[in-house]
Protein backbone atom coordinates (compact mmCIF):
# COMPACT_ATOMS: atom_id res chain seq x y z
CA UNK A 1 0.00 0.00 0.00
CA UNK A 2 2.77 2.56 0.35
CA UNK A 3 1.97 4.05 3.45
CA UNK A 4 3.57 5.76 6.49
CA UNK A 5 3.72 3.81 9.66
CA UNK A 6 1.43 6.75 11.11
CA UNK A 7 -1.06 6.22 7.91
CA UNK A 8 -0.70 2.07 8.62
CA UNK A 9 -1.41 2.43 12.54
CA UNK A 10 -4.91 4.28 11.57
CA UNK A 11 -5.88 1.95 9.22
CA UNK A 12 -5.33 -0.63 11.94
CA UNK A 13 -7.15 0.89 14.25
CA UNK A 14 -10.27 1.74 11.80
CA UNK A 15 -10.85 0.05 8.57
CA UNK A 16 -14.00 -2.23 9.22
CA UNK A 17 -13.55 -1.45 13.19
CA UNK A 18 -16.74 -1.63 15.51
CA UNK A 19 -15.29 -1.43 18.49
CA UNK A 20 -12.09 -1.53 20.35
CA UNK A 21 -11.53 -1.83 24.32
CA UNK A 22 -9.43 -0.82 25.16
CA UNK A 23 -8.79 1.80 22.81
CA UNK A 24 -6.01 4.30 24.95
CA UNK A 25 -4.33 0.94 26.10
CA UNK A 26 -4.33 -0.55 22.80
CA UNK A 27 -2.67 3.10 21.05
CA UNK A 28 -0.13 2.82 24.04
CA UNK A 29 0.84 -0.99 23.24
CA UNK A 30 1.43 0.08 19.75
CA UNK A 31 3.30 2.64 20.90
CA UNK A 32 5.50 1.04 23.29
CA UNK A 33 7.19 -0.66 20.03
CA UNK A 34 6.65 -4.05 22.09
CA UNK A 35 6.00 -7.05 19.87
CA UNK A 36 2.34 -7.48 20.88
CA UNK A 37 0.51 -11.29 20.74
CA UNK A 38 -2.35 -10.78 18.68
CA UNK A 39 -4.96 -14.13 19.14
CA UNK A 40 -7.64 -15.59 16.84
CA UNK A 41 -9.54 -18.50 17.17
CA UNK A 42 -10.92 -20.71 14.63
CA UNK A 43 -12.98 -24.15 15.20
CA UNK A 44 -12.57 -26.28 12.70
CA UNK A 45 -16.87 -26.15 11.80
CA UNK A 46 -16.01 -27.19 8.29
CA UNK A 47 -13.63 -27.47 5.59
CA UNK A 48 -13.21 -24.20 3.79
CA UNK A 49 -13.20 -20.85 4.94
CA UNK A 50 -15.13 -17.85 3.88
CA UNK A 51 -15.07 -14.39 2.80
CA UNK A 52 -16.37 -13.41 6.02
CA UNK A 53 -13.69 -15.22 8.00
CA UNK A 54 -11.39 -13.51 5.34
CA UNK A 55 -12.24 -10.16 6.76
CA UNK A 56 -10.79 -10.51 10.29
CA UNK A 57 -7.71 -12.95 9.02
CA UNK A 58 -6.68 -8.99 6.85
CA UNK A 59 -7.04 -7.45 10.08
CA UNK A 60 -4.34 -9.74 11.55
CA UNK A 61 -2.42 -9.17 8.67
CA UNK A 62 -2.20 -5.68 9.58
CA UNK A 63 -1.16 -6.64 12.97
CA UNK A 64 1.50 -8.93 11.46
CA UNK A 65 2.72 -6.61 8.17
CA UNK A 66 3.43 -4.20 11.66
CA UNK A 67 5.74 -6.96 13.00
CA UNK A 68 3.40 -8.29 15.95
CA UNK A 69 3.06 -11.74 16.58
CA UNK A 70 0.02 -13.25 15.33
CA UNK A 71 -1.52 -16.59 17.69
CA UNK A 72 -4.13 -18.51 16.09
CA UNK A 73 -5.47 -21.22 17.70
CA UNK A 74 -7.37 -23.84 16.11
CA UNK A 75 -10.21 -24.90 18.20
CA UNK A 76 -9.72 -28.49 18.66
CA UNK A 77 -11.09 -29.25 21.64
CA UNK A 78 -14.41 -26.33 21.87
CA UNK A 79 -15.31 -27.51 18.78
CA UNK A 80 -16.71 -30.44 19.88
CA UNK A 81 -19.05 -28.16 22.38
CA UNK A 82 -19.94 -25.79 19.96
CA UNK A 83 -19.64 -21.53 19.52
CA UNK A 84 -22.94 -20.53 20.45
CA UNK A 85 -22.47 -17.25 19.36
CA UNK A 86 -24.81 -15.29 17.11
CA UNK A 87 -27.26 -18.14 16.62
CA UNK A 88 -31.23 -18.60 18.08
CA UNK A 89 -30.23 -22.52 18.67
CA UNK A 90 -28.09 -24.84 19.43
CA UNK A 91 -24.61 -25.51 17.35
CA UNK A 92 -24.15 -29.20 16.77
CA UNK A 93 -20.70 -30.22 18.54
CA UNK A 94 -18.71 -32.23 16.29
CA UNK A 95 -16.77 -35.50 16.55
CA UNK A 96 -12.93 -35.94 16.41
CA UNK A 97 -13.21 -37.55 13.32
CA UNK A 98 -15.04 -34.26 11.62
CA UNK A 99 -13.07 -32.15 13.52
CA UNK A 100 -9.96 -33.70 11.92
CA UNK A 101 -11.06 -33.98 8.55
CA UNK A 102 -12.03 -30.27 8.73
CA UNK A 103 -9.09 -29.37 10.01
CA UNK A 104 -7.10 -30.82 6.92
CA UNK A 105 -7.71 -27.65 4.22
CA UNK A 106 -7.83 -24.51 7.18
CA UNK A 107 -4.37 -23.47 7.38
CA UNK A 108 -3.61 -23.71 3.26
CA UNK A 109 -6.72 -21.56 3.04
CA UNK A 110 -5.43 -19.63 6.04
CA UNK A 111 -2.13 -18.98 4.34
CA UNK A 112 -3.52 -17.19 1.09
CA UNK A 113 -3.51 -14.00 3.58
CA UNK A 114 -1.48 -14.46 6.76
CA UNK A 115 2.46 -15.46 6.55
CA UNK A 116 1.79 -19.07 8.13
CA UNK A 117 5.74 -18.95 8.93
CA UNK A 118 5.62 -16.21 10.94
CA UNK A 119 2.07 -17.04 12.68
CA UNK A 120 1.46 -19.21 16.21
CA UNK A 121 -0.46 -22.07 15.75
CA UNK A 122 -1.76 -23.78 18.60
CA UNK A 123 -4.37 -26.67 19.20
CA UNK A 124 -6.40 -25.87 22.46
CA UNK A 125 -6.73 -29.53 22.72
CA UNK A 126 -3.24 -29.37 23.72
CA UNK A 127 -3.98 -28.09 27.58
CA UNK A 128 -7.50 -28.78 27.74
CA UNK A 129 -6.64 -32.22 27.16
CA UNK A 130 -4.45 -32.31 30.61
CA UNK A 131 -6.74 -29.98 32.46
CA UNK A 132 -7.69 -32.19 35.94
CA UNK A 133 -11.71 -31.83 36.82
CA UNK A 134 -10.51 -29.52 39.51
CA UNK A 135 -9.66 -27.01 36.89
CA UNK A 136 -13.17 -27.60 35.07
CA UNK A 137 -14.89 -26.52 38.37
CA UNK A 138 -12.82 -23.73 39.90
CA UNK A 139 -13.09 -21.65 36.28
CA UNK A 140 -17.00 -22.69 36.11
CA UNK A 141 -17.57 -20.92 39.54
CA UNK A 142 -16.02 -17.71 38.34
CA UNK A 143 -18.83 -16.89 36.23
CA UNK A 144 -23.15 -17.03 37.08
CA UNK A 145 -25.58 -17.65 35.15
CA UNK A 146 -26.81 -14.23 34.84
CA UNK A 147 -23.49 -13.04 33.57
CA UNK A 148 -23.57 -15.94 31.05
CA UNK A 149 -27.26 -14.93 29.91
CA UNK A 150 -26.25 -11.32 29.36
CA UNK A 151 -25.52 -12.46 25.98
CA UNK A 152 -27.87 -11.29 23.32
CA UNK A 153 -28.26 -15.52 21.70
CA UNK A 154 -28.67 -16.91 24.84
CA UNK A 155 -31.58 -14.28 26.19
CA UNK A 156 -33.30 -14.80 23.04
CA UNK A 157 -33.29 -18.38 23.52
CA UNK A 158 -34.42 -18.40 26.91
CA UNK A 159 -37.18 -15.86 26.19
CA UNK A 160 -38.05 -17.70 23.10
CA UNK A 161 -37.88 -21.59 24.86
CA UNK A 162 -35.73 -22.29 23.09
CA UNK A 163 -32.96 -24.96 24.86
CA UNK A 164 -29.55 -23.93 26.24
CA UNK A 165 -26.84 -26.65 27.16
CA UNK A 166 -24.68 -25.93 30.20
CA UNK A 167 -21.80 -26.92 27.58
CA UNK A 168 -22.62 -23.76 25.43
CA UNK A 169 -22.44 -21.64 28.66
CA UNK A 170 -18.81 -23.16 29.01
CA UNK A 171 -17.61 -22.57 25.84
CA UNK A 172 -16.89 -18.60 26.06
CA UNK A 173 -15.36 -19.68 29.32
CA UNK A 174 -13.10 -21.99 27.49
CA UNK A 175 -12.42 -19.38 24.83
CA UNK A 176 -11.26 -16.95 27.98
CA UNK A 177 -8.91 -19.70 29.05
CA UNK A 178 -7.00 -19.69 25.81
CA UNK A 179 -5.89 -16.22 26.28
CA UNK A 180 -4.53 -17.07 29.66
CA UNK A 181 -2.94 -20.06 28.11
CA UNK A 182 -1.57 -17.89 24.97
CA UNK A 183 -0.50 -14.56 27.40
CA UNK A 184 -2.74 -12.66 24.57
CA UNK A 185 -2.39 -8.82 24.50
CA UNK A 186 -5.10 -8.27 21.83
CA UNK A 187 -8.27 -10.71 20.31
CA UNK A 188 -9.74 -9.81 17.54
CA UNK A 189 -13.36 -11.15 16.06
CA UNK A 190 -16.53 -10.12 14.25
CA UNK A 191 -18.69 -7.76 16.02
CA UNK A 192 -21.25 -11.15 17.31
CA UNK A 193 -17.88 -12.36 19.12
CA UNK A 194 -17.97 -9.49 21.36
CA UNK A 195 -19.00 -11.62 24.80
CA UNK A 196 -16.59 -14.28 24.07
CA UNK A 197 -13.87 -11.84 23.39
CA UNK A 198 -14.68 -10.04 26.66
CA UNK A 199 -14.41 -13.09 28.67
CA UNK A 200 -11.07 -13.55 28.19
CA UNK A 201 -10.39 -10.02 29.89
CA UNK A 202 -12.40 -11.66 32.67
CA UNK A 203 -11.08 -14.92 32.79
CA UNK A 204 -7.24 -13.35 32.42
CA UNK A 205 -8.17 -11.32 35.76
CA UNK A 206 -8.98 -14.58 37.36
CA UNK A 207 -5.53 -15.03 36.73
CA UNK A 208 -3.93 -12.55 37.69
CA UNK A 209 -2.99 -11.47 33.73
CA UNK A 210 -3.36 -8.26 32.23
CA UNK A 211 -6.06 -7.87 30.63
CA UNK A 212 -6.14 -8.29 26.51
CA UNK A 213 -7.83 -5.38 24.38
CA UNK A 214 -10.54 -6.70 22.37
CA UNK A 215 -10.91 -5.28 18.91
CA UNK A 216 -14.20 -6.12 16.85
CA UNK A 217 -15.09 -6.03 13.18
CA UNK A 218 -17.95 -5.46 11.51
CA UNK A 219 -19.99 -8.47 10.30
CA UNK A 220 -20.19 -8.98 6.37
CA UNK A 221 -23.15 -9.55 4.78
CA UNK A 222 -23.78 -12.91 2.97
CA UNK A 223 -24.80 -12.92 -0.41
CA UNK A 224 -28.25 -13.55 0.05
CA UNK A 225 -27.64 -9.87 1.28
CA UNK A 226 -29.85 -10.00 4.31
CA UNK A 227 -28.10 -12.27 7.30
CA UNK A 228 -23.87 -12.66 7.78
CA UNK A 229 -22.03 -14.42 5.89
CA UNK A 230 -21.62 -18.15 7.74
CA UNK A 231 -22.05 -21.77 6.65
CA UNK A 232 -24.88 -22.17 8.70
CA UNK A 233 -27.11 -19.77 6.13
CA UNK A 234 -25.52 -20.95 3.12
CA UNK A 235 -25.14 -17.59 2.05
CA UNK A 236 -21.26 -17.94 2.08
CA UNK A 237 -18.31 -17.01 -0.66
CA UNK A 238 -15.24 -19.69 -0.19
CA UNK A 239 -12.57 -17.78 0.33
CA UNK A 240 -10.47 -21.04 -2.34
CA UNK A 241 -13.65 -21.07 -4.56
CA UNK A 242 -12.79 -21.14 -8.28
CA UNK A 243 -11.98 -17.81 -9.47
CA UNK A 244 -14.53 -17.90 -12.15
CA UNK A 245 -17.41 -19.03 -9.67
CA UNK A 246 -15.88 -16.63 -6.89
CA UNK A 247 -15.88 -13.73 -9.26
CA UNK A 248 -19.80 -14.23 -10.56
CA UNK A 249 -21.00 -14.76 -6.70
CA UNK A 250 -19.37 -10.97 -6.14
CA UNK A 251 -20.79 -10.47 -9.35
CA UNK A 252 -24.35 -11.45 -8.15
CA UNK A 253 -24.33 -8.89 -4.76
CA UNK A 254 -26.67 -6.16 -4.37
CA UNK A 255 -25.27 -2.76 -4.86
CA UNK A 256 -25.27 -1.70 -1.93
CA UNK A 257 -23.08 -4.48 -0.43
CA UNK A 258 -20.22 -3.02 -2.23
CA UNK A 259 -19.12 -0.53 -0.01
CA UNK A 260 -18.80 -3.13 2.64
CA UNK A 261 -16.94 -5.43 0.92
CA UNK A 262 -14.71 -2.94 -0.30
CA UNK A 263 -13.59 -1.96 3.36
CA UNK A 264 -13.53 -5.34 4.69
CA UNK A 265 -11.53 -7.38 1.77
CA UNK A 266 -9.52 -5.00 -0.15
CA UNK A 267 -6.74 -2.15 0.80
CA UNK A 268 -8.63 1.11 -1.37
CA UNK A 269 -8.21 4.17 0.25
CA UNK A 270 -11.33 5.14 2.55
CA UNK A 271 -12.41 8.20 -0.10
CA UNK A 272 -12.73 5.88 -2.75
CA UNK A 273 -15.41 3.98 -0.51
CA UNK A 274 -17.28 7.31 0.29
CA UNK A 275 -17.45 8.25 -3.50
CA UNK A 276 -18.77 4.50 -3.93
CA UNK A 277 -21.43 4.81 -1.25
CA UNK A 278 -22.53 8.30 -2.92
CA UNK A 279 -22.91 6.82 -6.39
CA UNK A 280 -25.32 3.96 -5.05
CA UNK A 281 -27.05 6.30 -3.07
CA UNK A 282 -27.99 8.45 -6.53
CA UNK A 283 -28.02 5.48 -8.47
CA UNK A 284 -24.90 6.63 -10.27
CA UNK A 285 -23.68 5.50 -13.94
CA UNK A 286 -21.01 2.87 -13.52
CA UNK A 287 -21.55 0.57 -10.93
CA UNK A 288 -21.31 -2.80 -12.62
CA UNK A 289 -18.23 -1.55 -13.51
CA UNK A 290 -17.04 -0.92 -9.60
CA UNK A 291 -18.52 -3.78 -8.95
CA UNK A 292 -16.22 -5.68 -11.20
CA UNK A 293 -12.98 -4.15 -9.65
CA UNK A 294 -14.67 -5.48 -6.30
CA UNK A 295 -14.80 -8.55 -7.58
CA UNK A 296 -11.24 -8.75 -9.52
CA UNK A 297 -9.44 -7.42 -6.08
CA UNK A 298 -10.98 -9.96 -3.97
CA UNK A 299 -10.52 -13.00 -6.47
CA UNK A 300 -6.91 -11.24 -7.10
CA UNK A 301 -6.03 -11.38 -3.52
CA UNK A 302 -6.40 -15.20 -3.20
CA UNK A 303 -6.16 -16.35 -6.60
CA UNK A 304 -3.28 -14.11 -8.12
CA UNK A 305 -3.95 -10.90 -10.72
CA UNK A 306 -3.55 -13.05 -13.93
CA UNK A 307 -6.39 -15.97 -12.45
CA UNK A 308 -8.69 -12.51 -11.37
CA UNK A 309 -8.40 -10.84 -14.98
CA UNK A 310 -9.25 -14.23 -16.83
CA UNK A 311 -12.54 -14.80 -14.22
CA UNK A 312 -13.27 -11.24 -15.62
CA UNK A 313 -13.17 -11.80 -19.33
CA UNK A 314 -14.70 -14.92 -18.78
CA UNK A 315 -17.67 -13.56 -17.11
CA UNK A 316 -18.56 -11.29 -19.37
CA UNK A 317 -18.30 -13.67 -21.96
CA UNK A 318 -20.71 -16.26 -20.74
CA UNK A 319 -22.86 -13.89 -18.56
CA UNK A 320 -22.91 -10.54 -19.97
CA UNK A 321 -23.24 -11.97 -23.44
CA UNK A 322 -25.86 -15.14 -22.08
CA UNK A 323 -23.74 -17.79 -22.72
CA UNK A 324 -23.14 -21.18 -21.14
CA UNK A 325 -19.93 -21.69 -19.89
CA UNK A 326 -17.70 -24.36 -21.29
CA UNK A 327 -15.60 -25.41 -18.29
CA UNK A 328 -18.72 -25.88 -15.81
CA UNK A 329 -18.01 -28.96 -13.42
CA UNK A 330 -19.54 -32.18 -14.17
CA UNK A 331 -21.44 -34.13 -11.76
CA UNK A 332 -21.52 -37.98 -13.16
CA UNK A 333 -25.12 -39.67 -11.89
CA UNK A 334 -24.98 -43.51 -11.95
CA UNK A 335 -28.69 -43.95 -10.51
CA UNK A 336 -31.80 -41.87 -10.72
CA UNK A 337 -32.36 -39.45 -7.52
CA UNK A 338 -34.56 -36.48 -6.94
CA UNK A 339 -33.30 -33.13 -7.28
CA UNK A 340 -32.95 -32.70 -3.68
CA UNK A 341 -30.34 -35.39 -3.32
CA UNK A 342 -28.35 -34.49 -5.87
CA UNK A 343 -27.63 -30.53 -4.56
CA UNK A 344 -26.29 -32.01 -1.55
CA UNK A 345 -24.38 -35.20 -3.72
CA UNK A 346 -23.07 -32.74 -5.68
CA UNK A 347 -21.95 -30.39 -3.09
CA UNK A 348 -23.79 -27.30 -4.66
CA UNK A 349 -25.77 -27.70 -1.09
CA UNK A 350 -24.41 -28.12 2.77
CA UNK A 351 -27.67 -29.85 3.92
CA UNK A 352 -30.90 -31.56 2.47
CA UNK A 353 -32.71 -28.14 4.94
CA UNK A 354 -30.36 -25.92 2.28
CA UNK A 355 -30.68 -28.18 -0.65
CA UNK A 356 -34.44 -28.18 -0.50
CA UNK A 357 -35.13 -24.53 0.02
CA UNK A 358 -33.18 -23.54 -2.55
CA UNK A 359 -35.26 -25.47 -5.27
CA UNK A 360 -38.40 -24.38 -3.53
CA UNK A 361 -37.75 -20.43 -3.98
CA UNK A 362 -37.50 -21.17 -7.15
CA UNK A 363 -33.82 -21.14 -7.56
CA UNK A 364 -32.95 -24.20 -9.23
CA UNK A 365 -33.48 -24.84 -12.97
CA UNK A 366 -32.81 -27.72 -15.50
CA UNK A 367 -31.26 -26.73 -19.30
CA UNK A 368 -33.53 -23.22 -18.56
CA UNK A 369 -37.09 -24.87 -16.89
CA UNK A 370 -37.46 -23.84 -13.44
CA UNK A 371 -38.14 -26.55 -11.12
CA UNK A 372 -39.69 -26.42 -7.40
CA UNK A 373 -40.44 -29.61 -6.89
CA UNK A 374 -37.43 -31.11 -4.34
CA UNK A 375 -38.75 -34.79 -5.09
CA UNK A 376 -38.71 -34.29 -8.75
CA UNK A 377 -36.30 -37.06 -10.03
CA UNK A 378 -33.56 -37.06 -12.40
CA UNK A 379 -33.01 -40.35 -14.54
CA UNK A 380 -30.58 -41.62 -16.48
CA UNK A 381 -32.94 -42.04 -19.59
CA UNK A 382 -33.41 -37.80 -19.60
CA UNK A 383 -29.92 -36.89 -19.72
CA UNK A 384 -29.41 -37.06 -23.68
CA UNK A 385 -26.88 -37.53 -22.88
CA UNK A 386 -26.68 -34.47 -20.42
CA UNK A 387 -28.51 -31.77 -19.08
CA UNK A 388 -27.20 -28.62 -17.61
CA UNK A 389 -28.73 -27.35 -14.00
CA UNK A 390 -28.49 -23.78 -13.02
CA UNK A 391 -28.55 -22.67 -9.19
CA UNK A 392 -29.48 -18.82 -9.20
CA UNK A 393 -27.74 -16.42 -11.74
CA UNK A 394 -24.18 -18.09 -12.08
CA UNK A 395 -23.48 -21.57 -10.79
CA UNK A 396 -23.76 -24.60 -13.34
CA UNK A 397 -23.54 -28.18 -13.31
CA UNK A 398 -23.50 -30.38 -16.16
CA UNK A 399 -25.21 -33.88 -14.95
CA UNK A 400 -24.47 -36.67 -17.42
CA UNK A 401 -23.95 -40.41 -17.11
Amino acid sequence: MGLSKKEKKHFLLNRGVVEIIEKDSLERKLKSGRKLRVKLGIDPTASFLHLGSAAVLRKLKQFQNMGHQIVLIIGDFTATIGDPAGREEARKPLNRTEIKKNMENYLNQINLILDINKTEICYNSAWYAKKQQNFFYTLISKVTVQQSLERDDFLKRWKAGRPISILELLYPLLQGYDSVQVKADVEIGGTDQKFNLLMGRRVQKIFTQSEQDVLTIDLLIGADGIKKMSKTAGNFIKIDETPDLQFAQIMSLKDELMPLYFELLTDIPDKKISEIKNLIKHRGEGLKKIKSQLAFEIVKSFHGAIAAGTARRNFERVFMKKNIPAGMPVFKLNKSMNLKELLLKSGLALSGAASQRLIEQGAVSLDGQIIKDWRFEIKLTSLKPAVVLKIGKHRFLKIQQ
